[in-house]
């Protein structure tokens, strides 16, 4: 790969005698990991870990993912690895349990459901991206992690000082001039200019100022890019210590992990270069807002506006397991949102956009429930409640074109539609016809003709059928 020459020749400064060796690893191939759902799947594949990440591993070569069922039913997320590196800074952190979390610019949604996979279900994780249609394919991701606690919003980062003093960790993964995915995208190569770094580390800067507010004193901020510029990464953390009282959030490394420690002042910043990681560039930092923490209710409210009724709630008892579930109704949805968390829905709702929130249970036709798509991605559905129809795998990849499939269910009415037993969606059989319920905008478009069954089962690389 030819690098251009002004990015070079500020890299050679950098690493100075690692500067060949940081050069010939972009003519590598570029390593594929995954992170798994432990929530839907329990057993640990045979493949290599990536050693920060308890649910992190390498694929030896890339599958074609579109055709593998448990890509679509949230089983695992197709992550970089270097981004898992997330995790020892939650664990590290010590974070009590019920805790507010805001992840800023969090599409297409690795290090949301890295989150929603690390807190209680207590707490409640705040899922941001500023565009419009980015926060749809975030709000997709997150419905097939299947958590109740998330709240997608779509809003301007200066639009969160409505909420001051609210949020016990930020994550700020910062858009950037993307010098750290080079090795993924020769585009990012191309569209790489001087001009432009300055431009990202400028409004970097205003996305720190912006959002500092929205932090509770005591919360953990946590600053994220996937660029090796100095200008975007550590001289943006000198920047905020100067405005802002922080402490340095120091962590314990392994050797084996390559991360190359530096400072911004006293602050201790973390590295991730793709000649010494098994992963793409990567820049994150932790630091600690000081001052007296002060406590923040939220108004209460005289009734609540979104109270499903008694009969709605006995239509759609037992659908999900657990007593620590509110059943609201939005418009003619029905949704369950945590108990303990519905006065800060109410609160995020008088004051940002939302997306999505919680589990829709499903749409209210006439005095009949349509069962929603996130209901059988839910990691809380409770299966023994519904008639189930397992697919193999041509079957299972039919579905999820919404092509017909050589088996109907023979239960009429609501069949929960599974491969290898994790749920896939619905199936609505009306006798002599049944109707496929998998969202027509999430469906599998490419071809499949090509593949026939010994080529799919060889795709199948990740859980060997």
């Amino acid at each position: 790969m030819i690098l251009p020459e002004l990015f070079s020749n500020r890299m050679k400064i950098i690493l100075d005698e690692e500067f060949h060796d940081f050069q010939h690893s972009f003519d590598i191939d570029v390593a594929t990991s995954i992170r798994i759902n432990p929530l839907k799947y329990s057993d640990y594949p045979n493949l290599e870990r990536v050693g920060f990440c308890d649910t992190g591993y390498f694929i030896p070569q890339r599958p074609v993912f579109t055709i593998d069922p448990f890509m679509h039913s949230g089983v695992y997320y197709v992550q970089e690895s270097s981004s898992m590196f997330l995790e020892q800074i939650i664990k590290q952190c010590h974070l009590k349990d019920r805790i507010k979390v805001l992840d800023l610019c969090a599409s297409p949604g690795g290090k949301s459901t890295h989150l929603a996979s690390m807190f209680d279900p207590g707490s409640l994780l705040v899922s941001n991206d500023v565009i419009r249609t980015r926060s749809l394919i975030l709000s997709e991701n997150l419905k097939k992690w299947g958590n109740a606690n998330v709240v997608v919003t779509n809003n301007d980062p200066h639009d969160f000082q409505r909420l001051p003093q609210y949020f016990d960790m930020v994550i700020i993964d910062a858009p950037c001039s993307g010098e750290g995915l080079f090795k993924r995208d020769p585009n990012a190569v191309q569209e790489w200019s001087p001009d432009n770094a300055r431009l990202c580390a400028q409004r970097q800067q205003r996305i720190l100022a912006d959002v500092w507010p929205t932090l509770k004193n005591g919360g953990i901020l946590v600053y994220s890019t996937c660029t090796f510029n100095p200008a975007e990464n550590e001289d943006n953390i000198n920047w905020l210590n100067q405005f802002a009282d922080i402490e340095p959030v120091s962590l314990t490394l392994s050797e084996k992990w390559g991360i190359t420690v530096t400072q911004a002042g006293m602050i201790p910043c973390y590295r991730f270069y793709p000649h010494k990681v098994k992963g793409e560039g990567l820049f994150i930092c932790a630091v600690r807002k000081m001052g007296e923490n002060v406590q923040t209710n939220p108004k209460k409210q005289k009734e609540n506006p979104l109270n499903a009724t008694k009969t709605e709630k006995e239509m759609v008892k037992g659908y999900l397991t657990g007593n620590d579930l509110e059943i609201i109704r939005f418009e003619d949805s029905l949704l369950a949102f945590p108990a303990n968390q519905f006065a800060e829905l109410l609160n995020i709702k008088s004051n940002l956009r939302i997306v999505h929130a919680g589990i829709k249970i499903g749409d209210i036709k006439q005095k009949d429930l349509v069962p929603a798509h996130e209901l059988a991605m839910s990691t809380q559905l409770n299966r023994g409640l519904f008639p189930v129809h397992d697919l193999c795998l041509k079957d299972a990849i039919q579905y999820l074109k919404r092509d017909e499939i050589s088996t109907s269910p023979i239960h009429k009415g609501w069949n929960l539609i599974t491969y290898r037993n994790i749920p896939l969606g619905w199936i609505k059989n009306l006798g002599n016809r049944y109707n496929n319920y998998f969202p027509a905008e999430w469906r599998i478009r490419m071809s499949v003709s090509e593949y026939n069954d010994e080529r799919l089962k060889s795709e199948m690389l990740l859980f060997p059928l």
